[in-house]
């Protein structure tokens, strides 16, 4: 048993595995991830440190059902079993975190030795070693978490100095200059090629720990983050206003880089055309059309895998899922129906993988990312500067006409004209007690009218609010009149 990683082919596969209830460690990884590549050399080496195991490995969009059933909206990703059961997960590149999940899953390499930090291994490999190593004699404990501490430690600290100060120049990024791993980075990256500076990059997609900690350090919470001469500047919208206005030039001026081109970054440049596109893509002039078409039929655009409301993979289904909770109103084109779409929009866009979210006809990047900006608040932010309004859904209409006067009643007809007798009666009662109120007749739209019976579980008409809450109907309101309750209550 174990001592090598097999590749799961189908959920009915994995659940018969899991059966058997010895101790399994899966990895949900993607060939165009950088960092799920890394990972999984860990992974491997594992796997030969702790034989009593089994390691399995799972090409999440390839296998979408198994993803969805444990939640994977980003990899790389790492599920942890004991006797048929789930008992953690990681996510992220953290060798340290998850060669200590597996010590702690898998137990002893020989029975009857107590379980011990897959570090000590024979095979893990010297950068998971030192790693673990070092992260154990800073917080005096074998057992390193996966989560910093409140604080910065002061190796840490030391390290984030030394990465923000290594070049005059240096952008904290998302993948690499060839690479760019989200439109934000590889929009700063065009601006510093077209400023003809010389600059520094770190891929934060690669260290968890690094990633984490600069937003820390630098009080700034996400990425790309460009600092000259040690002194954050910020990020890609920063960046590309100072660009725009002239700004950015006069500070690296002023901080004596080198603008005349002759000590230009070694970076491939990604070209001109919009979200980084190479205007040499070797496609046909009808498919790059066809594909600009398509990517700006929509102010907001989702190529992915199925339909908004039938998602053929969890990662579009997680992007669906944000974009419906941003309450944006969104294209989508599913790739699976076009495989002419399918393979050149990934030549197009540089990016290989699926689904891909556009704003604006920029590309924005996949679920992970999406994911991350959702989380840090970034694509409220972007959506909005982008000029994205929030579609307005019904419940959120009906709030605003509840609110729209202290005290409002929605009634068949209006108030010099009522429709039936109960909203007439109310009218009356309001009059008579000198009331203000605003109205709104439920006679001229449908929607408003049903809608507002199941908002305010109140199957009928009139239906009278006193600032937002819900008072009742037309007997309750003559039964207050009559009690002489009515003014006091819509006074209070």
């Amino acid at each position: 048993m174990g001592g090598s990683v097999k590749d799961v082919q189908s959920k009915a596969e994995l659940d018969n595995v899991l059966h058997e209830g010895a101790p399994v460690i899966l990895h949900f990884w993607a060939s165009w991830c950088e960092a799920s590549k890394q990972m999984d050399q860990v992974f491997s080496h594992l796997s030969t440190d702790f034989p009593h195991a089994l390691f399995l490995r799972i090409e999440a969009e390839e296998q979408p059902e198994i993803s969805e059933a444990y939640s994977v909206s980003a990899v790389p990703y790492f599920v942890f079993f004991k006797d048929g059961k789930t008992v953690d997960t990681l996510e992220g590149a953290n060798p340290s975190s998850l060669a200590n999940k597996v010590a702690k899953v898998a137990g002893s390499i020989n029975p009857g030795e107590p379980a011990a930090p897959a570090s000590l291994g024979m095979a893990a490999g010297p950068t998971v070693l030192e790693t673990v190593k070092e992260l154990a004699k800073e917080n005096g404990s074998s057992q390193v978490e996966n989560q910093l501490p409140s604080g910065l430690n002061d190796a840490l600290k030391k390290q984030l100095q030394q990465l923000v100060n290594s070049h005059p120049v240096m952008l904290f990024m998302k993948g690499s200059p060839e690479e760019p791993k989200c439109g934000f980075s590889r929009k700063v990256v065009e601006i510093l090629k077209e400023e003809k500076v010389k600059f520094g990059t770190f891929n934060i997609l690669t260290d968890n720990e690094v990633r984490e900690g600069l937003k820390k350090f630098s009080n700034w919470p996400t990425f790309p983050q460009l600092f000259c001469k040690g002194e954050l500047l910020g990020g890609s919208d920063i960046a590309i206003a100072m660009h725009e206005s002239g700004e950015l030039k006069e500070v690296f001026r002023d901080h004596g880089i080198d603008t005349t081109g002759s000590d230009e970054a070694k970076a491939s440049d990604p070209g001109s055309g919009k979200g980084g596109i190479s205007e040499s893509t070797g496609l046909s002039t009808t498919l790059t059309t066809r594909l600009e078409s398509l990517i700006n039929s929509s102010l907001v655009m989702l190529f992915m895998k199925g339909k908004p409301d039938e998602p053929k993979c969890g990662f579009s289904r997680k992007v669906v899922e944000i974009l419906q909770q941003e309450k944006v109103d969104f294209g989508s084109f599913d790739i699976l129906s076009d495989e002419e779409v399918r393979q050149g929009l990934k030549v197009y866009s540089n990016w290989s993988s699926y689904p891909q979210l556009y704003i604006r006809g920029e590309l924005i990047g996949g679920s992970d990312i999406v994911l991350e900006m959702q989380k840090s608040g970034e694509l409220t932010r972007v959506l909005a500067e982008k000029g994205i309004v929030q579609k307005e859904t019904i419940e959120d209409r009906l709030k605003k006409l509840i609110t729209s006067s202290p005290v409002m009643l929605f009634m068949k007809g209006n108030p010099d004209a009522p429709r039936c007798g109960f909203s007439s009666k109310v009218v009356d009662a309001l009059r008579e007690e000198g009331v203000s109120f605003g109205s709104f007749d439920i006679l001229t739209d449908e929607e408003v009218r049903q809608g507002l019976k199941v908002f305010s579980n109140w199957p009928t008409f009139p239906q009278l609010y006193y600032k937002g809450e819900l008072i009742g109907g037309c007997d309750i309101i003559m039964e207050l009149q009559n009690n002489g309750e009515l003014k006091s209550t819509l006074s209070e």
